[in-house]
């Protein structure tokens, strides 16, 4: 891919602008940003994370799954990222294997069923 501005600069400097555009709504434009940066540092959870999300927003959900299930490879008590994988799965209608996301989502997070 030839450099262009979205390209340009420093990680840091990428990485800021990929949260601009993120928080523009442009995700598309973020995700091409943050697929350098991933790239670049594989072991970062942030802008990985930040990729999925733009996935998501974007209705690119097998990427979004994609990335979320390599953060959660990495690292499995990323309760977000939990998180966001069940809720991708439930948007692709695969409330089966959501489910199971969810729930460890809620209880990594402190959210406990109420007992009966």
């Amino acid at each position: 891919m030839d450099e262009t501005y979205y390209e340009f600069g420093t990680p840091a400097d990428r990485w800021d602008r990929a949260q601009f555009f993120f928080e523009a709504k442009e995700y598309l434009t973020a995700a091409r940003i943050l697929g350098g940066l991933v790239e670049e540092a594989p072991e970062q959870v942030a802008p990985r994370l930040l990729l999925a999300r733009a996935y998501y927003h974007s209705a690119r959900l097998a990427k979004a799954e994609a990335e979320l299930r390599e953060v959660l490879e990495r690292n499995p008590v990323e309760d977000y990222a939990r998180l966001m994988l069940g809720r991708t799965l439930e948007r692709q209608g695969r409330h089966a294997e959501a489910a199971p996301h969810l729930r460890m989502a809620d209880a990594m997070a402190g959210n406990f069923p109420p007992e009966s």
